[in-house]
């Protein structure tokens, strides 16, 4: 296959994150198709300029539509606010390029459905398109998943799953475009709880289908750049959720937990064990499977997703996981076959969290409409 040229929208914390994993994917992955890193879009032409320079680009552009249409872009990453996604994914699903979308895949149910339509439409063509829940790429939690789907903890029970920062605690924190609901979508239970979902869904191979859940702004003014700014989306959400199968899953997600920077836990429970973990020691799993909770350090190179980078006990970082990602990409790519996590993911997601908001806007538990 020929080199494959790239294009990231989005230069800020998610667009440096990618371009990290399109600039040493190709050197942990000599095997999959080469990459280009052709350019780096965003709306400040000296910003973006800067930026394409530090994380290796070949060129910069202020303009997402000339890019999407471009013969030398083959590749298409949108890491952008929530509300560009489903103008630009579609666009460039249109001009037949491949499409990555950093969660969640859009701000609605709507859009969603129109992306996946979108998507299905392509694929007939041999485009593939993914979402960006890239901590399906960590190592320990997809070798949860292998524990979990192998029966070694018995029949899930009960999940407790929570994604706590603390980056909002000061009241004086100023207004960002993530605490705007039209930018935005929704607040935390969008942006921490959409990985949340997708790896409930991700661990248990298992749908959600029914939803309780309480939003709640703590602090509803931020300095603005104009004054004083109302806060339109939420500070932290709680649900209970249950599966098809059975399970019981409770749900916590904030940016208001004091002294919690990046904690991702997980707890799932069965009949015979149990497997735990938490992204602020993400190389490790706890796993019982009847005799009693071991760590293991998932470095071995049987391990999911290790045998491309170090010696066993040298671990992976959250960085990586991105690195992971993109090769997942290519290799379907290659291989002519649909990655996971699809569109069909990410839509499921987003019906999760649109059932959390309606049940927190006063509607009681919410069944989930099977698709």
């Amino acid at each position: 296959m020929s080199t494959l040229g790239v294009a990231v929208i989005g230069y800020s914390f998610m667009g440096k994150a990618h371009s990290n994993a399109w600039r040493n994917v190709g050197a942990f992955h000599p095997d999959l198709p080469a990459v280009t890193q052709r350019v780096l879009v965003g709306r400040d032409a000296s910003a973006v300029s800067a930026a394409a320079d530090q994380f290796g680009w070949a060129d910069s552009a202020t303009d997402w539509r000339d890019v999407v249409t471009r013969d030398d872009v083959d590749v298409v990453d949108v890491c952008t606010p929530g509300h560009l996604h489903h103008e630009i994914a579609l666009a460039a699903l249109r001009a037949g390029k491949h499409v990555i979308v950093e969660k969640p895949l859009a701000n609605t149910i709507e859009e969603s459905l129109e992306l996946v339509e979108a998507a299905t439409k392509a694929r007939a063509h041999g485009v593939r398109s993914m979402v960006g829940f890239n901590y399906r790429c960590v190592p320990a939690l997809a070798l949860a998943r292998e524990v979990i789907g192998q029966g070694r903890i018995g029949e899930v029970r009960q999940v407790r799953a929570s994604y706590l920062q603390d980056w909002l605690v000061d009241p004086d924190a100023p207004m960002t475009w993530r605490l705007r609901k039209e930018q935005a979508g929704s607040g935390v239970l969008g942006d921490l709880g959409s990985h949340v979902v997708d790896q409930v869904r991700f661990l248990l191979d298992d749908e959600i289908e029914t939803a309780s859940g309480r939003l709640e702004t703590f602090v509803g003014t931020r300095p603005g750049p104009s004054g004083p700014e109302d806060v339109t989306v939420d500070d932290a959400a709680w649900a209970l959720l249950g599966t098809a199968r059975g399970a019981v899953v409770s749900l916590e997600v904030s940016r208001m937990a004091a002294g919690r920077k990046n904690a991702l836990q997980l707890e799932v429970y069965g009949s015979r064990g149990s497997v735990a973990f938490d992204l602020e020691r993400l190389n490790e799993l706890w796993v019982d499977t009847g005799q009693g909770p071991t760590r293991v350090l998932v470095t071995e190179p049987e391990h999911p997703h290790v045998d491309a980078w170090w010696p066993p006990g040298h671990v992976l970082g959250w960085g990586d996981t991105f690195t992971t990602q993109a090769a997942g990409f290519l290799a379907a790519i290659e291989a002519g076959t649909d990655p996971a996590p699809s569109f069909e993911d990410g839509l499921a997601v987003q019906r999760v969290l649109d059932a959390i908001e309606r049940s927190a806007a006063g509607r009681g538990t919410v069944e989930l409409a099977r698709s």
